[in-house]
């Protein structure tokens, strides 16, 4: 059997997307008559009949149905191998898509995209701000190319490497008896306090630590407030309406009205990962992942 080719797999499916051959013609600027000879010729390769025709409309036959999902991800992946190629060769030139959660802002990410920036000025940066749950969900629809997110992430759809460990610390409105202590504070004398925290659906690694810690000091913590971003969170703190448990590298913020003291007891470092697409390749993306890989050494 002869194989068809490329020009035959774009014939076909823009007959099918448009299911009228004057029409798909004009879309492929050409003429109408090679266009049907096109598609007569991959019929008669294929033997199978693609297209029901009569002078009223053109349908897909179910054989033309199936080939159209198969000739679409062919001609998909041509046009991806194709960018990576002109990506390779123009020194991985074009745009970098980044999500992060807050903590990555105020830790590792400056830095980061300073140093990348600095080493490769021909790759846009976009960047957007979101939750781990919603950044899994643009890493998985094309949407994002890296993700600086929290754990726990789904291990057969992503990669990720860990950039960044920190401890937790206790935020506490700037008047609170508590804030007046300089060292450590014990988890155990925040037990009739107000909580301010990220749902756990939206933060499950931190979560797990915060009330893990919770229950090894005997009590579930009364949670008042949910934020979805670490500061309103912090923000929230500083209005006097609880108390929270947040990654230390949230100092960083520098909130007026809050004050933060180090957690007593031993715990869990909270783990900030970067991640990516497990079937995703660009030059781009491999050397920011190089990047923050030295980082973290």
């Amino acid at each position: 059997m002869t194989l068809p080719d490329l020009r035959q797999l774009r014939h076909f499916v823009a007959v099918a997307e448009h299911l009228h051959f004057g029409r798909a013609a004009a879309a492929l600027h050409i003429s109408q008559p090679p266009l049907s000879r096109s598609i007569q010729a991959l019929e008669a390769q294929l033997g199978a009949k693609l297209f029901e025709r009569s002078r009223r409309k053109v349908e897909l036959t179910e054989a033309g149905e199936w080939f159209l999902e198969e000739a679409r991800q062919v001609l998909a992946r041509l046009e991806h191998a194709s960018r990576a190629v002109a990506e390779r060769a123009a020194g991985g030139a074009g745009t970098l898509r980044i999500g992060f959660v807050t903590i990555a802002d105020y830790s590792v990410l400056p830095g980061l995209l300073s140093r990348f920036k600095a080493a490769n000025p021909g790759v846009a940066l976009a960047l957007r701000e979101l939750v781990t749950e919603a950044q899994l969900e643009a890493l998985a629809a094309g949407d994002l190319d890296l993700g600086f997110v929290l754990p726990p992430l789904p291990p057969r759809e992503f990669e990720s490497i860990a950039v960044n460990r920190e401890p937790l610390v206790v935020a506490l409105p700037a008047r609170h008896p508590l804030a007046r202590e300089h060292g450590p504070i014990g988890v155990r004398s925040l037990a009739d306090q107000p909580f301010v925290m990220v749902p756990a659906a939206l933060a499950r690694g931190l979560s797990d630590v915060v009330l893990g810690l919770c229950a090894r000091a005997g009590f579930a913590p009364r949670i008042a407030q949910e934020a979805v971003q670490m500061q309103t969170v912090v923000s929230l703190v500083s209005s006097g309406l609880g108390v929270a448990i947040v990654p230390a590298s949230l100092l960083n913020l520098r909130r007026s009205g809050v004050v933060y003291r180090p957690v007593r007891e031993p715990h869990p470092r909270i783990e900030l990962r970067l991640a990516w697409r497990r079937d995703a390749r660009s030059t781009r993306l491999e050397r920011f992942v190089e990047l923050a890989g030295r980082k973290t050494k």
